[in-house]
């Protein structure tokens, strides 16, 4: 198939009736009604069902780490179903040890480090949740306002938006949430904390990075309180900060962090991977996942990760989220006021609530960004991008401005 061609809008040839409509009357209200219908991939771009290319520079939310229908994944995905796709958590199988084994590698955790396999990024966080309660018996655990960890009882939980918690209370009790500043931290934290859950970089609040030295100070704190510093690594992690994890880029080692999104490049997965002692705490039977660590999943993250550092995606993702800051930078826009973020994880931030307006344009003019709120513009394209995607990126993004101006 070339890239001008594309997959007829009938989905299964059972109906006439328009996608839009079919989804309404099918799929749960939970989520807003989808933007386009999209059909196919290929690198850096996908194509709806009328034909029209994007340009896509969110990249399935930070997922799609290789860009969609990579060679490297899909034979790994071909092969791998073709042997075994499944089997029970009461077997092991060689992609499952080789994954663990490889992230206790890339993670710096070594010899003392464990992996803990889910099928997605609100499972890792569950996992961690569970492992505070296994502290020593204390059930209080601080996160951050303005905090995203997911959308499950417990994620819920610790995320820091009234907006998508207000309907679900009560929540997990015990869980505290502060201003993301080094003195907030330290006045909430004492010998009755049983774990700090922070995300390096906030995703969901428009790439909203953590005061200058927070993440060494919370691991002062914590380690001198016998806390735990578990961390949200689920957006940031896999190369796409310029780091295999951004708390690599901190000079700190935590006591567990979650992982998921790009560790298998849009085949679902998720990770819990503890640190020294943190090791220790779950014992058999205490957690478990059917789905968990399954074949298929853990041998396409193998060659994801495989693939992001053989091919030196992680340098990339530092050298075109430079060009990228550059680029905007150099637009001198009177709409933008900050760029914010780091490799290929970026924040735009607005001087006027037009973000949604901008993405809006954008998407008309072929190209996939993300209004995270009102005053900021998220960009988490492939690590994969060169050179004709960044300068394609550049050129609609100003068109979107300058419509929006």
């Amino acid at each position: 198939m070339t890239n001008d061609e594309f997959i007829s809008t009938d989905i299964d040839g059972a109906t006439d009736t328009p996608w839009p409509q079919r989804y309404r009357t099918a799929m749960m209200g939970s989520a807003p009604a989808p933007l386009r219908l999209l059909v196919r991939g290929e690198g850096a771009y996908v194509w709806d069902s009328e034909g029209v290319r994007y340009l896509d520079f969110l990249a399935g939310i930070a997922v799609n780490a290789l860009g969609h229908a990579h060679p490297v994944l899909v034979e790994a995905v071909t092969t791998q179903i073709s042997a075994i796709a499944h089997v029970s958590n009461y077997f092991a199988t060689p992609p499952q040890i080789e994954l663990a084994e490889r992230l206790r590698r890339i993670t710096g955790a070594g010899d003392r480090g464990r992996v803990y396999f889910g099928n997605s990024g609100a499972e890792a966080i569950e996992a961690a949740l569970k492992l505070s309660r296994l502290n020593k018996g204390r059930k209080r655990v601080l996160a951050l306002n303005n905090s995203f960890h997911g959308r499950t009882m417990g994620s819920l939980s610790l995320t820091g938006k009234p907006a998508l918690r207000d309907a679900f209370e009560p929540l997990i009790p015990g869980i505290v949430h502060i201003d993301s500043t080094i003195a907030a931290l330290e006045a909430a934290i004492d010998d009755t904390v049983a774990a700090l859950v922070v995300e390096p970089i906030k995703g969901e609040a428009g790439v909203i990075e953590l005061p200058e030295g927070y993440l060494k100070r919370a691991r002062e704190l914590t380690t001198k309180h016998g806390a735990l510093l578990i961390l949200d690594e689920i957006q940031t992690g896999v190369g796409r900060t310029g780091a295999w994890f951004s708390f690599q880029r901190a000079g700190i080692v935590p006591d567990a962090i979650a992982v998921a999104k790009g560790i298998a490049g849009g085949v679902p997965i998720g990770a819990l991977i503890t640190f020294g002692e943190a090791s220790d705490l779950f014992a058999t039977g205490q957690h478990g996942s059917t789905f968990g660590g399954n074949p298929l999943a853990t041998a396409a993250a193998n060659a994801v990760l495989g693939e992001i550092e053989s091919a030196g995606l992680i340098e990339n993702a530092v050298q075109r989220g430079a060009e990228i800051r550059a680029g905007i930078e150099a637009l001198n826009s009177p709409l933008v006021a900050e760029v914010r973020g780091a490799g290929l994880l970026l924040g735009i931030g607005l001087t006027e609530p037009v973000a949604h307006r901008i993405s809006t344009k954008a998407l008309e003019l072929g190209l996939i960004i993300n209004a995270a709120n009102d005053t900021s513009i998220r960009i988490a394209p492939p690590l994969i991008i060169g050179d004709a995607e960044v300068a394609e990126f550049i050129a609609i993004f100003t068109q979107a401005l300058e419509a929006t101006s």
